[in-house]
């Protein structure tokens, strides 16, 4: 049986989302995506397309990823905001994982990709602008639950949420102590418990 019937495509995803993530797309060669997936040229090229079109399916299984981590953190609580400020919290600890990087892999292909690389920027945007909506999602549900204030510019806090994360995560990045990463994700948990209403919400 040939390589190409034999290779997980989940898992030679995986190989492929650390490669991109820790070098980046420019930097990342054929040969480097070769040995990572152990599969030939035309093996890669069969099943993805090119180099663009693994990277595009690689940013799309990280972000999936991410939107399932969310979604499985705020299932355990009752509260959108206190689910919100669980999610937080948890990045406190990232420095602690083991990753290619600590920063967002969508911010960094962000900053990185240029006009010649228009169809992965695209998607890029599409992810980023997917995980903002599920933070407005959240707020809004909140709103509806009468556990924030009904005025509350839902839209605005999600996408202050998602810019706070950014942030969280590139300062993750630096040569930091992984308790001041952990100060900090503290300080944007508590402020969003500070929005939550009294209510009769348990959790």
């Amino acid at each position: 049986m040939s390589r190409t019937a034999l290779y997980n495509r989940q898992d030679a995803l995986e190989r492929a989302l650390k490669l991109f993530w820790q070098k980046g797309f420019h930097a990342t060669s054929l040969k480097d995506i070769e040995q990572a997936l152990d599969m030939r040229p035309g093996s890669i090229y069969a099943a993805f397309g090119s180099k663009d079109g693994l990277f595009q399916e690689a940013l799309e299984y990280y972000a999936r990823s991410g939107l399932t981590e969310l979604e499985r953190i705020l299932s355990n609580h009752e509260s959108p905001l206190l689910g919100l400020a669980a999610y937080v919290r948890q990045l406190g600890g990232i420095r602690e994982k083991d990753l290619p990087s600590r920063a967002c892999m969508l911010v960094k292909s962000l900053l990185e990709l240029g006009a010649r690389e228009q169809a992965a920027l695209q998607k890029v945007e599409m992810l980023l602008a997917g995980m903002e909506t599920r933070f407005i999602e959240y707020f809004t549900a909140a709103q509806r639950l009468g556990e924030l204030d009904s005025k509350a510019d839902v839209t605005r806090l999600g996408r202050r949420l998602q810019a706070e994360v950014m942030g969280l995560r590139a300062f993750a990045q630096r040569d930091v102590d992984s308790a001041a990463v952990q100060s900090l994700a503290e300080d944007m948990a508590l402020s969003i418990e500070a929005m939550r209403l009294d209510t009769t919400i348990s959790t």
